[in-house]
């Protein structure tokens, strides 16, 4: 029974270890990064996909598929369902997952909004079911060690960090994230999300958070350009800046101490360096696999999540905040 993916108890019933994937859209995420994950996974199973496109199912054979999510949801072996529609579709189609007694694993940011996202903290609590944000940088070997340097006092006090991320405007493939009725806004939302939940992975819960949206080059619908500082107890503050309007690709990321610092730049690299010297910390080939095997650890073993809901809603009140701003 072990290589059929199950687990024999001591009270000689069958205990199905593996956990069978909905995925919910196939689009640039799902289709490049989050089901190659699955499929990479051993104690995963991809065992259906919902899109409105039928033919995109094509790709996967042997996976079921539906066109809608209620139909899919009907279906009493599917274990999880990753969400990776656009961001609006998040609450109402987590929700409803939630309902039907399914965990949850969603891309980020969580929701439109602050409140949609508390939202979904209180359903997956109400159905007893797991609430997993795809935060995925958590996983990465160097800001897990960055986080033991800074706890273990080794660049003193804790007083700033810098997150930048610089790039040029998204691809046409990802249209969608240039309608805030879609993605809630622009590189704030998309690349400054995952900077701003690396910060609260480090230093806890966000006390304070203002910020400045523009459009510096692109007349779009949202800005392409933001900056959000965002204040930590103990006085630690941190400036986030993510911008589509730079030809000059930036991915910088430092800790600063009263004694050093940390510098994890380019955060999507394998150099850490601190004041103890140089670590090559290289991140898994396929960045989602440990978010999805922590995932399944967490269904199957009871393993804590790497990013829960309730901890991934603090970058959906740091956006607020910058919303409110403007």
């Amino acid at each position: 029974m072990r290589g059929l993916g199950y687990r024999v108890e001591s009270t000689g019933y069958a205990v199905r270890m593996n956990v069978n994937w909905l995925v919910v859209g196939i689009g640039d995420i799902t289709r490049k990064a989050v089901i190659p994950a699955i499929k990479a996974d051993e104690r995963s199973v991809l065992y259906g996909v919902v899109t409105r496109d039928l033919t995109k199912a094509a790709e996967y054979p042997g996976v079921k598929a539906w066109e809608t999510l209620d139909e899919a949801l009907e279906d009493e072996a599917i274990d999880a369902v990753y969400v990776g529609s656009p961001v609006f579709l998040h609450a109402p189609q987590a929700i409803a997952a939630m309902r039907a007694g399914k965990h949850v694993l969603c891309e980020k940011p969580v929701a439109l909004n602050y409140s949609e996202a508390a939202q979904m903290v209180d359903e997956a609590a109400r159905a007893g079911v797991l609430f997993g944000v795809s935060y995925y940088r958590r996983g990465y070997p160097k800001l897990r060690r960055a986080k033991e340097l800074i706890a273990a006092g080794a660049i003193g006090k804790p007083v700033f960090v810098e997150a930048i991320y610089h790039g040029w405007l998204e691809s046409e493939e990802r249209a969608w994230l240039r309608d805030p009725k879609f993605a809630g806004g622009g590189p704030l939302y998309d690349v400054g999300s995952h900077r701003i939940d690396a910060c609260n992975y480090l230093f806890g819960k966000p006390e304070r958070a203002v910020g400045m949206r523009s459009n510096a080059l692109h007349a779009l619908k949202v800005e392409d350009s933001a900056t959000v500082l965002i204040g930590y107890a103990g006085g630690v503050h941190a400036v986030v800046d993510a911008r589509w309007n730079s030809h000059v690709a930036r991915d910088e990321f430092r800790v600063v101490g009263t004694d050093g610092e940390i510098v994890l730049t380019p955060l999507n690299g394998d150099l850490l360096l601190w004041p103890g010297g140089e670590e090559s910390l290289p991140t898994a080939e396929l960045r989602h696999l440990p978010a999805i095997e922590n995932f399944v650890a967490a269904v199957r073993d009871g393993e804590g999540l790497m990013c829960p809901g309730d901890e991934a809603v603090w970058t959906d009140w740091v956006t607020e905040q910058v919303m409110r701003g403007l």
